[in-house]
């Protein structure tokens, strides 16, 4: 790695530990699916998120579910201390689309159909909410 590329790695490496988030990658459903569970908690409070999951019947729910509990650990972690009610919130959410497995079904006369199985990557950012303000 070049000394610019170092650097800049390095500058991004230090914003990001005032972040606090979590990823979950290669998940195995399309990324359309995911955004409507995502959309849901966007800008929430992080316990009524949690309740929102809970009680959502989209499949994709329990993978955010699980994925919001991750990052308010990251946040613990970081922080050296437990959240209190009404402190954090879901700051940030974003699907990205992950790689699309390809097969083929076969179909009448020779022909066949191609199946796409697509997954997505999710990434949510916790912040508290007294941060936000200022």
């Amino acid at each position: 790695m070049g000394a610019r590329k170092k650097i800049a790695a390095d500058k991004r490496k230090e914003a990001n530990k005032s972040l606090y988030f979590a990823k979950l990658k290669d998940v195995p459903s399309s990324p359309r699916k995911m955004r409507y569970v995502v959309d849901m908690i966007r800008g929430v409070e992080v316990n009524r998120a949690l309740g929102i999951l809970r009680f959502s019947k989209k499949h994709a729910a329990k993978d955010v579910e699980k994925l919001l509990r991750s990052a308010i650990a990251n946040w613990e972690a970081k922080n050296d201390r437990k959240a209190e009610d009404g402190e954090l919130i879901v700051s940030k959410v974003f699907v990205d689309e992950g790689v699309t497995i390809k097969r083929m079904r076969p179909a009448p006369q020779g022909r066949g159909y191609r199946i796409r199985k697509r997954s997505n990557h999710v990434t949510l950012f916790v912040d508290s909410i007294n941060n936000d303000e200022n």
